[in-house]
């Protein structure tokens, strides 16, 4: 195969992200093929590192100082105050999506690489500023996302999603992190098929499986921040079943009363007998299968997924629970023998899903350019 030139554009912010554009990179590379990085988790800022004053800085540039100030309205506007993030939140999106594709066109030689792919919604438009062959791999279709997060009207995210459907059928190649997002894209958005790639989310198997225990200890481990992961819910769990350790960021309110534990690297897992899910129910989520649940699988770990999630059976060692059977789960995998072949069959289904397995199809594609 000719050795080609790839730009990935991802934001590596030390969690789901992260993943998915360092194994693309790895994926690549140990196929002959040069790659770049561009991380943009700091693109406002003076600074890459988070630890350094600097790094809190804006950077000293027009561009970079306006979407500082957009990131800083966002924070004081929308994150907590119910209106502002209802009707301001589509305006400060459209700014931050507007000003990223300006700065990364202009601090990118987009025009040198054989590909160039975007990792995530909010840097998506630099796909249509270049002549490159692009690929959007997007996450989950971002207008519905931030329409069932409460942050558009009705109006606002029927704009959103034209803009949205508009983007999807410019790029040359389109791909979602899963392919029950292809079949919701065509349904709710209306999109046509025909640039669309399947490249499903992968997972690297742990050499360090979990071991059965008695009782089982079940862990949350995974970013907080978002609405859709639904933190009342995972409360109530924790009131059900006390042995439930959560571990991520940022740091959930206090007030929940979960047994949060810090951030973790994925290793933690081997530690625990049961993986835990938790969502919002709106449609998007019900279709969705979330980074997660993988990583779960990948260290042996039977999975607990809500029961409204649809597609969340299709995974080997997953069990659907509703709040009234949860208990009832959990006290099932006390039980060794059943436990052993709930933890095979997850680990089985990691390595369908294996990193090597799931990127193949960029290999087809970089065949073909």
């Amino acid at each position: 195969m000719t050795k080609k030139r790839v730009l990935v554009i991802g934001q590596l912010d030390g969690f789901a992200n992260s993943v998915r554009p360092v194994q693309i990179r790895r994926f690549l590379q140990e196929r002959g093929h040069e790659v770049r990085m561009a991380d943009t988790a700091a693109l406002s800022r003076a600074s890459a590192s988070a630890r350094s004053l600097r790094g809190k800085l804006p950077a000293l540039r027009p561009a970079r100082m306006a979407l500082y100030g957009t990131e800083l309205l966002a924070a004081l506007l929308t994150h907590r105050r119910p209106l502002g993030r209802r009707f301001l939140s589509y305006y400060l999106l459209l700014a931050d999506h507007g000003l990223r594709r300006a700065i990364l066109r202009r601090s990118l030689p987009l025009d040198d690489f054989d590909l160039v792919i975007c990792e995530t919604p909010n840097n998506s438009g630099v796909l249509t500023a270049t002549g490159t062959r692009t690929l959007y791999d997007c996450p989950q279709p971002w207008a519905d996302e931030m329409y069932f997060q409460g942050r558009l009207t009705e109006r606002q995210h029927l704009k959103m999603r034209r803009r949205e459907k508009e983007l999807f059928e410019r790029v040359d190649h389109l791909a979602f992190q899963w392919d029950t997002f292809v079949r919701y894209t065509v349904e709710q958005y209306g999109i046509d098929e025909g640039n669309v790639m399947r490249l499903d989310f992968g997972c690297t198997p742990s050499p360090h499986r979990a071991r059965f225990a008695d009782p089982p200890r079940v862990v949350y481990l995974g970013y907080l921040g978002m609405e859709f992961i639904d933190l009342p819910l995972l409360a109530r769990l924790s009131r059900i079943h006390p042995r439930i350790d959560v571990y991520g960021g940022p740091p959930p309110p206090p007030e929940l009363g979960l047994n949060y534990l810090g951030y973790a690297s994925p290793d933690v897992l081997r530690n625990y007998q049961l993986g835990l899910i938790t969502c919002s129910r709106d449609e998007l989520m019900r279709n969705a299968v979330s980074a997660k649940h993988l990583t779960y699988l990948a260290y042996g770990l039977p999975t607990l997924a809500p029961a409204w999630r649809r597609h969340a059976e299709r995974l080997g060692g997953t069990f659907l629970y509703t709040e009234n059977d949860f208990a009832s789960h959990v006290e099932a995998m006390r039980d060794e023998r059943r436990w052993q072949q709930a933890s095979d069959a997850a680990y089985a289904q990691a390595r369908l899903f294996s990193w090597d397995r799931t990127l193949r199809p960029l290999q087809e594609l970089l065949k073909d350019g």
